[in-house]
């Protein structure tokens, strides 16, 4: 990201960049189903604008900031605020230069259409049995309807409870799970929480979700988020 910063004369000059945390509305709208993590309030999007195009990451540490390109990318690494203002900001840019297309959530009914495209994403490496690191509803749904599947997510409200038919493990059975799956489907929130390599070096891996579009783009990362925008 900063040989692409340095490449487009962006270093040295002052850019604006506003980062804010977006309510449930703004974020994913009026959808039909309500047990998005957005909706319970677990997690916020945080937004970045950029030359006026924005960037979204998700975080459960959210806060409000301005300053300069160079600011952002000096931050210390050491927060999940940290880490979502930076790659909320390298969305928006690499947005802004062209490199990436899709930099903002998808909204209203737009998770339940996704979902329809994952089955074909995932036939293309040939899984038998899927581990799924985050729990995304829909995406659950159409993993369980087609694939063997074991989850786990860090909301302790959800471990151990059934959701779309398969039962949610604490985040520790990751470990576990990268050895039992053929595929791993991921959140792309790994990258802020900063459990990214937990996942990576065992089988293939798959990240969905904005957050990640940026950091997939530049380590030519498997990604999927067919209706980002």
């Amino acid at each position: 990201m900063r040989k692409i910063i340095s490449t487009h004369a962006l270093g040295n000059e002052m850019v604006s960049v506003f980062a804010r945390p977006l309510t449930p509305e703004e974020a994913i709208g009026s959808p039909a189903h309500d047990d998005y993590p957005l909706l319970k309030g677990k997690e916020r999007i945080m937004q970045a604008v950029f030359q006026n195009v924005k960037g979204h990451a998700y975080s459960d540490h959210t806060g409000n900031f301005s300053g300069s390109l160079s600011q952002v990318f000096n931050l210390p690494m050491d927060s999940n605020f940290h880490r979502a203002l930076l790659i909320a900001t390298a969305n928006a840019a690499l947005r802004k230069m062209g490199l990436i297309k899709k930099s903002c959530h998808c909204k209203d009914d737009d998770p339940v259409t996704c979902a329809t495209y994952l089955k074909d994403t995932l036939l293309t490496f040939s899984p038998k049995r899927i581990g799924m690191i985050g729990h995304q509803p829909r995406l659950l749904e159409e993993v369980f309807r087609n694939f063997e599947v074991r989850t786990c997510d860090r909301d302790p409200e959800k471990i151990d409870t059934i959701k779309s038919g398969v039962k949610v493990e604490d985040s520790g059975a990751y470990k576990e799970i990268v050895k039992w799956a053929d595929l791993i489907l991921a959140t792309g929130t790994t990258l802020v929480n900063d459990t990214i390599d937990n996942f990576t070096g065992y089988v293939p891996i798959i990240f969905y979700g904005i957050t990640i579009s940026g950091a997939a783009k530049l380590l030519n990362l498997n990604h999927f988020c067919p209706l980002g925008r």
